[in-house]
């Protein structure tokens, strides 16, 4: 189908917040670039209309623009930007919350060879495809309802499914299929993931995350590069300067504090890592989100 709808239906229902009516429904309207934020990518569907994003995870670096669709399987500590956007010409995006759950209700009612075969190997928790007329066309659908109130209990569901089932069977699917399957290398490490997430204040032995994952060491470390592309250590770093920068957003003059309950015994240590992540020392960064800046927005969509 033609990218026009799309766009028309994203440039009308946009708001500041990215919210909608459609419970974990995202639209964004980004009208001039900016700099680089960082923020967590969620478990997400994101699709461009109109110009472009650039997400980094790790070492790698995602584009999608116009046309493109970004899934992440993963909860991942992200830096992301709008490359294309002018006041005429803004940058459109959809976001839709991709839940485990109603992954895995679709496997089960999967027939026999409705489904790829998997190919056996953990891949990144990131991905970028060229979204096919199928999946462009359930998500204009599904915006449409936007506008009809009235359709939206009964109607919602059934487009959400059908978007879920043309990523599961398109050129990503391994990559959703991995979020329904409770025993997947996948699912380890999102076991793995949400421990550091509840737990990034702390130091820990990889061995004991291992173990939590069901993993061996030697296992744990290689699906866990593979998904989020960091180390554990590295991950757990993100984590912990992510929730530092939002804490001084409300503490800016507490810069040691804010390093203190993040984790970080050495306030050098804490100033350099901020700094290489955010472009910025805290105290610096802190008074530019005093004048307006904010921490970070959603990467996503």
């Amino acid at each position: 189908m033609s990218l026009d709808e799309l766009r028309g239906l994203l440039e009308r229902h946009a708001r500041p917040d990215l919210s909608t009516a459609i419970d974990g429904v995202r639209i964004c309207k980004v009208a001039h670039t900016a700099a680089p934020e960082s923020s967590m990518s969620g478990t997400v569907l994101a699709l461009v209309a109109q110009g472009g994003k650039r997400l980094a995870l790790g070492d790698h670096v995602y584009e999608y623009r116009a046309g493109q669709y970004l899934v992440a399987s993963v909860d991942l500590p992200v830096t992301g930007h709008v490359i294309e956007a002018a006041p005429d010409h803004p940058t459109l995006g959809f976001g839709m919350t991709l839940e485990p759950a109603a992954v895995a209700e679709l496997l089960l009612q999967a027939g026999p060879g409705d489904l790829p075969r998997s190919p056996g190997t953990t891949g990144p928790g990131i991905s970028v495809s060229d979204a096919p007329d199928e999946l462009l066309d359930a998500i204009a659908r599904l915006l449409r309802l936007l506008d009809r109130p009235r359709d939206r209990k009964a109607l919602v569901p059934l487009v959400k499914r059908e978007i879920l089932w043309r990523l599961m069977t398109g050129e990503q699917g391994e990559v959703v299929r991995q979020l329904g399957l409770a025993d997947s290398s996948q699912s380890h490490i999102r076991r793995a993931v949400r421990w550091i997430q509840e737990n990034y204040t702390r130091p820990f032995r990889v061995e004991e995350v291992a173990q939590l994952s069901g993993m061996s060491v030697s296992a744990f470390h290689r699906n866990f590069q593979a998904v989020t592309a960091m180390s554990p250590i590295q991950f757990q770093k993100h984590i912990r300067l992510q929730a530092a920068r939002l804490l001084l957003a409300t503490n800016p003059n507490d810069v040691t504090g804010v390093g203190n309950r993040v984790g970080y015994d050495s306030p050098s240590q804490f100033s350099r890592e901020y700094r290489r992540l955010f472009g910025a020392p805290p105290s610096l960064d802190a008074v530019r989100m005093r004048g307006g800046a904010g921490p970070a927005a959603a990467a996503l969509p």
